[in-house]
């Protein structure tokens, strides 16, 4: 295979707080954002081969976007530049725990514009595994490119890896959000969700109640469920557990997620195996591994300027 991780999706400008001008306005810094880069990042930093899909506008923010996969070593060949709308803006606010709350500048953002016949077929073709979320199946032409790639990706022999990463002010109702969002369940063998996300796409509000229906309605094969601080859940149907995380300084959690799931990927091509014939020990140390990387990337401001390197994790991992 000539990639380890190939991801599909969407990549914005997060503008995160900054501090006050000395007119004591707040002001905001830029950064490269997007969860599937953040996630290949994660991956290339740990030493991965990557490659991204995705689409920016022809604008100075679109160029900063692509100069920023090439300095992080992430394959920018599926990169498309248009000239018919602007790169996709977002800004984070912080609360007084680090934790985020988006507003979005994207009506319609560039990323929404991919269509299928622009994505190279050779990176669907040619990847060990395939990751994307839900951003770019909020509207067409990018949710059926997305949907197209998953299921052309998975045809050629990709894992094919699921984060929802659900975002309400990116859809049009919960409903329109919820359904694309299973879409990409159907597609998916292993899936990242949030507590929140899970209560979102199964009502319940029993942790190994809602990871069981989910497993139940989609062909799922790992399900992570990240609660944090308190670390993650895991179920396989034969398996389920939880791994707990690190304490650790929390400054901005932009980008833990990524951050833990670009470590899971790792640790799933390092293992050299699916996923179905690890141990359940072999779980807990690969979710350690994710948890510390998880914890590292809340300790600096931003998502890919926060994510850790390996002997980071490792240190952490081993306390």
């Amino acid at each position: 295979m000539a990639y380890d991780v190939v991801a599909i999706g969407e990549f914005l400008i997060d503008f995160i707080p900054g501090g006050l001008s000395p007119a004591g306005n707040p002001l905001f810094e830029r950064n490269a954002g997007g969860a599937p880069v953040n996630v290949l990042a994660a991956l290339s930093r740990l030493g991965k081969k990557t490659a991204f899909i995705g689409k920016v506008g022809n604008d100075p923010f679109g160029h900063y976007l692509k100069d920023t996969l090439i300095a992080k070593g992430i394959d920018d060949r599926g990169l498309v530049l248009t000239d018919h709308a602007h790169t996709t803006m977002a800004f984070v606010h912080l609360n007084s725990q680090g934790e985020r709350s988006f507003h979005f500048c994207r009506q319609p953002g560039a990323d929404e514009g991919l269509t299928y016949e622009e994505i190279d077929a050779s990176l669907l073709h040619d990847t060990k595994v395939f990751h994307f979320g839900s951003v770019s199946m909020t509207s067409e032409p990018a949710y059926s490119a997305t949907i197209r790639a998953v299921k052309e990706a998975g045809v050629h022999g990709a894992w094919i890896t699921y984060d929802p990463n659900w975002r309400p002010a990116l859809w049009k109702n919960d409903l329109h959000g919820k359904q694309a969002m299973e879409t990409g369940l159907a597609a998916a063998d292993i899936v990242k969700v949030s507590e929140e996300e899970l209560v979102f796409l199964t009502g319940s509000y029993n942790l190994e109640e809602g990871a069981e229906l989910l497993l139940e309605q989609f062909p799922v094969k790992l399900l992570l469920v990240t609660l944090g601080a308190n670390g993650t859940y895991y179920s396989t149907r034969a398996l389920s557990g939880r791994v707990l995380s690190y304490p650790v300084q929390t400054v901005d959690t932009t980008g833990a997620g990524d951050g833990f799931m670009g470590a899971f990927i790792y640790q799933m091509l390092e293992a050299g195996r699916p996923v179905t014939e690890w141990t359940e020990e072999g779980i807990k140390r690969a979710l350690s591994f994710a948890n510390a990387a998880g914890a590292l990337a809340t300790t600096r401001k931003g998502a890919i300027a926060s994510l850790a390197a390996i002997e980071d994790i490792e240190l952490l991992a081993a306390t």
